[in-house]
């Protein structure tokens, strides 16, 4: 995918002493006082500010943050406590704008954060007078945003049509070549791990990647619907007996093109949903009319992992049991460890997936951890995401 790189505008003097307005994904997490409780996306956005900085650029930083009402401003909607923890990892004054559309002051070497892009009207569904404004205030529109990848407004979409310069920061730049690396031009076999509780909410993504991948792992309550298809007794298991049809097809699908969606041999059972619910590990042909099936079985996760280190990419989203109660965790853990093992190069995407990530320690051995959840589902499906879209048309006009 070809697109404008801010670090290769930086590094060739074109951001020098020029204005830079960088759409950031600020959106952290807060208590009822307004105290930020999770910096990792404003850290997370500090190297593109810096970067922008030591290209002696004169740096606006904008981003939503909750869910305000546009052209309602309310007191824990601002940003001031975003551009006071800013400050402190930049190691200067980062000064806040409310009413910025019409006329932002900033020197180059300096750093200002604009207040939530969310109260301006017209943001979410992109008004072109709006985009307008936003784009005048800048010589250089740098998307450092992969969260908000997936929606096309103002300021992620708009802004972008009408700047003189639009790229994308290290993050999204990041994003962009590790997704073009996993689907666009993956080494074989791919592998790719779908997830989840129920086949509605992934249907799409499974039916996008039954055309791509050499090998479909599907896990969770997906798993269940899929040995319901595969004509297995589930007992009282969580499933979607009306997308059979779905599975079936999705299944057909792969062994069309000489590929699979394996179904499990073995699961761990039991008698009701709890942490401490005694589990019992069985054959796929044994699970009995009152049997939850809570993880896939040592057999299964075996095969799995012998699967996954033998791929040459691995795409995952979802852990394949209830890995939060230790007992169900064993087919996530085996998930993990694999990929882990394997010199596949490997992008994994979805909160789930990423506490997963964290409770197993295998952050360093995971090649590429997407931060967009939405955005990265929307890529599994097929989409081309719209700050994509608009980034690689700006890169040829």
């Amino acid at each position: 995918m070809q697109f404008i790189r801010f670090s290769d505008l930086c590094a060739s003097g074109q951001a020098s002493g020029k204005r830079v307005f960088i759409r950031a994904d600020l959106n952290v997490p807060q208590d009822d006082a307004g105290k930020i409780t999770e910096d990792t996306r404003i850290r997370a956005s500090i190297p593109c500010i810096e970067m922008a900085l030591k290209a002696g650029a004169a740096v606006m930083v904008t981003s939503h943050l909750g869910r305000p009402t546009e052209g309602e401003f309310k007191p824990e909607d601002s940003l001031a406590p975003v551009a006071a923890r800013m400050s402190e990892l930049l190691g200067k004054p980062v000064k806040l704008l409310s009413n910025w559309v019409d006329g932002v002051a900033v020197n180059p070497g300096e750093v200002v954060l604009l207040e939530n892009c969310r109260v301006n009207k017209g943001e979410k569904k992109n008004v072109p007078e709006l985009a307008r404004k936003m784009a005048a205030l800048c010589d250089i529109f740098v998307h450092d945003a992969f969260g908000t990848a997936h929606r096309a407004e103002a300021s992620t979409y708009g802004i972008a049509q009408y700047a003189k310069i639009a790229s994308a920061g290290p993050l999204l730049a990041a994003e962009m070549d590790a997704i073009g690396k996993a689907l666009a031009n993956p080494k074989r076999p791919l592998v790719a791990i779908v997830a989840g509780s129920k086949v509605s909410t992934k249907l799409t993504i499974l039916q996008a990647l039954s055309a791509k991948v050499d090998g479909l792992i599907v896990g969770g309550g997906i798993a269940n619907t899929f040995m319901l298809a595969a004509g297995l007794k589930i007992g009282k298991s969580l499933a979607e007996p009306d997308l059979l049809a779905d599975a079936k097809a999705v299944i057909e699908a792969m062994k069309a093109r000489g590929a699979a969606v394996p179904i499990p041999v073995d699961v761990v059972c039991a008698k009701t949903f709890a942490a401490d619910a005694p589990a019992t590990i069985k054959a796929a042909t044994d699970v009995a009319d009152d049997d939850l099936i809570l993880d896939i079985g040592p057999k299964t996760a075996e095969i799995l992992a012998n699967q996954l280190k033998a791929a040459g990419t691995i795409v995952w989203n979802g852990p394949v049991g209830v890995f939060e109660f230790d007992a169900f965790a064993g087919g996530t853990k085996a998930i993990a460890h694999a990929i882990a093992e394997s010199d596949a190069f490997s992008i994994a995407g979805g909160g789930d997936t990423l506490a997963a990530i964290a409770k197993y320690g295998i952050e360093k051995d995971v090649s590429y951890i997407s931060t967009g959840g939405g955005a990265f589902l929307e890529v599994l499906e097929g989409k081309t995401l719209p700050a994509f879209e608009i980034l690689a048309k700006r890169a040829v006009t």
